[in-house]
């Protein structure tokens, strides 16, 4: 395998790596030293690596980790999977609430698997884990799965999957599911998505979230991943009692104004956990303000210390 690596060891994601995990191939990056502490960084909902700031790369770097950021399965430049399309809304919830038999490309804890294996390929006995949205669900899972292999978790903007805390608000679950139309385009439609979930006190142009989205589909655009992983979320379990087992050093941090997933999401995850740090920031929605990127970084720091 090809590192992408400066003097000493140092690494500043100048190239995008590939390696073999639990039977697919993943695209990663890495920042710092090989010699630290390993942080690997699960993206959210339909997310590229690259929605990953450098700048919060590079602060966690700092902190002294070694830091990774990867594709999930099916979506920027890791292993599209090759498969049907999601069954639809109503039969994801069918399934939800009554157990009716469904059948999906891949869960949650699929892609729990593929961050293990991804640690097993760069051969990392272990990892602090820190996930965004669906990230932290993921995180959740590998965590309570796999704790062996997790040296403390990171929560962001989630849930831990009980009805009723940590859900979308109506408006913006309407929004979730719009498809273009003949005066919006997919570009438009994600422009107006970031807007409403953006955070109030930390606002982003149109402009630079309408360049953001353009070059991570010049970068690579799974037209089917979004829906297949809505559907993975939808039909997963409860993490509660997985949660109550959690022993490792765990940060959940949610925005007080997130209105994809609200803050009782990150109340309730943490109500599971006693021993759990949570953190509610006020006028921050479900993204990543580039004015607290450090802060995140010391967040994470000063929960693993103390």
């Amino acid at each position: 395998m090809i590192e992408a690596l400066g003097r000493e060891g140092f690494s500043r994601a100048n190239a995008t790596l590939f390696t073999k995990a639990n039977g697919l191939t993943f695209a990663y990056e890495t920042f710092g030293h090989k010699k630290d502490c390993p942080l690997i960084l699960v993206a959210g909902l339909n997310n590229q690596l690259v929605r990953w700031p450098v700048a919060f790369c590079e602060a966690l770097v700092d902190k002294g980790f070694y830091v990774i950021r990867f594709d999930n399965r099916d979506i920027g430049l890791s292993e599209w999977i090759e498969s049907s399309r999601s069954p639809g809304l109503a039969h994801q919830f069918m399934t939800k609430f009554f157990g009716v038999p469904i059948t999906i490309p891949y869960t949650l804890g699929d892609l729990a698997k593929d961050t293990i294996s991804i640690l097993d390929a760069l051969e990392l006995p272990a990892a602090h884990l820190v996930g965004f949205s669906m990230g932290g669900m993921i995180c959740q899972i590998a965590a309570g799965r796999y704790p062996k292999r997790v040296l403390s978790l990171t929560s962001m903007m989630s849930n831990c999957g009980a009805w009723g805390s940590g859900r979308p608000t109506f408006r913006v679950s309407l929004q979730m599911i719009k498809r273009p139309s003949k005066t919006k385009s997919a570009v438009d439609n994600s422009v107006e998505t970031l807007q409403m979930i953006g955070s109030p006190k930390y606002p982003v142009s149109d402009g630079s979230l309408r360049a953001m989205i353009v070059a991570e589909a010049k970068r690579a655009r799974n037209p089917h991943s979004y829906f297949r992983q809505i559907a993975a979320i939808n039909i997963a379990a409860d993490r509660s009692d997985l949660l109550k087992s959690l022993k490792m050093p765990v940060l959940v941090i949610s925005g007080e104004d997130d209105p994809l997933a609200q803050a009782d999401g990150g109340i309730a995850t943490a109500s599971y956990i006693p021993h759990a740090t949570l953190r509610i920031l006020p006028g921050v929605g479900h993204d990543l303000p580039k004015p607290l990127l450090g802060d995140f970084a010391a967040m994470i720091a000063e929960n693993i210390i103390s």
